[in-house]
């Protein structure tokens, strides 16, 4: 049984180390917010806003955490840097439960076959390689899994995903460059079929210049794909670069309005001051983001487990 849903010290250290310089960054501003301060006052909490939204937590979000901090300080209450970080992450941690309640599920049950994981996103945010690392953590944990380049748009995306299906020992369905991505996406469901898979990735082209295009494309993919598993599929999985900071948003907005999105997974969060995004993609969105890219490594995807990420972020 591999540990893609379980906690381990190891895991933690790995988050840790992810999340350190966003950390640093945060503290950094935060110290300074409290300075010279005796008590929370309009001053305080304009410059708390203003650590949030540049910690890239987002608008909307941070005024959110304000208010709430702002009903739970009183004007007159003196607050050491201590107390203003252990009122934050309570916040944000309560902020994050409330949007994200339900668990992982890493049950991956499908009654027609296998389960379908169809991943969206932009060209460059590391899309290839987060299906690489779920492949092989799926396949640590047991399952059989196939992947299909259906990003056929760039031969580059081929190329890098057949790299990855050989590194992690499973099967891959493509055809040559520019052919139909939805056929491409048919002989996959067929094979992984015929072949009893457990799990199917299907990597789908990421341009984003004509929405009216990718939105076309991306619904003949589902429907081709439901001649042969009539629920397919049952992710949708949008992969966002969490060191672009804003620009997530922006991409998650303009994919969540073309496809139905039900889950995120946030790369590139290691070696960025960025890491706020997950908070307030959560908020917003109200989509689980589902798994973290915090390292370089096979084993650096991890799944977003919200009470350890706050942890991380506010821990000495």
């Amino acid at each position: 049984m591999g540990t893609l849903g379980i906690f381990s010290k190891e895991k933690k250290k790995v988050l840790d180390k992810g999340l350190e310089k966003t950390k640093e960054s945060v503290f950094k501003k935060l110290s300074r917010v409290v300075v010279g301060k005796s008590k929370v006052d309009d001053e305080v909490l304009d410059n708390l806003e203003e650590v949030l939204i540049s910690s890239d937590v987002g608008v909307d979000t941070t005024l959110k955490i304000i208010k709430r901090i702002e009903e739970r300080v009183s004007s007159n209450k003196y607050l050491g840097t201590e107390e203003l970080n252990n009122i934050l992450k309570e916040e944000i941690a309560l902020l994050l439960e409330e949007n994200n309640a339900e668990n992982i599920d890493l049950s991956f049950s499908s009654n027609n076959g296998p389960y379908v994981i169809m991943v969206v996103g932009v060209n460059g945010v590391g899309k290839t390689t987060t299906i690489g690392k779920l492949a092989h953590q799926f396949k640590k944990l047991g399952k059989n899994v196939c992947l299909g380049a259906a990003d056929t748009f760039r031969a580059a995306a081929v190329d890098q995903l057949t790299i990855w299906a050989d590194r992690v020992g499973v099967p891959i369905v493509k055809q040559g460059m520019g052919s139909d991505p939805a056929s491409v996406a048919f002989d996959t469901l067929s094979s992984a079929k015929a072949n009893n898979a457990d799990i199917v990735i299907i990597d789908t082209a990421g341009r984003l210049h004509n929405k009216v295009n990718l939105m076309n494309e991306l619904g003949k993919i589902k429907k081709v794909m439901q001649k042969v598993i009539p629920d397919a599929p049952h992710e949708i999985l949008l992969v966002l670069d969490g060191s672009t900071g804003q620009n997530a948003f922006e991409q998650a907005k303009q994919f969540t309005n073309v496809t139905d999105v039900t889950a995120l997974a946030l790369t590139k969060l290691d070696g960025t001051a960025k890491g706020g995004v997950a908070i307030g993609i959560s908020d917003q969105f109200k989509i689980p983001v589902k798994y973290i890219g915090i390292g370089e490594g096979i084993e650096d995807l991890q799944i977003f487990n919200k009470k350890e990420f706050v942890d991380s972020l506010f821990s000495k």
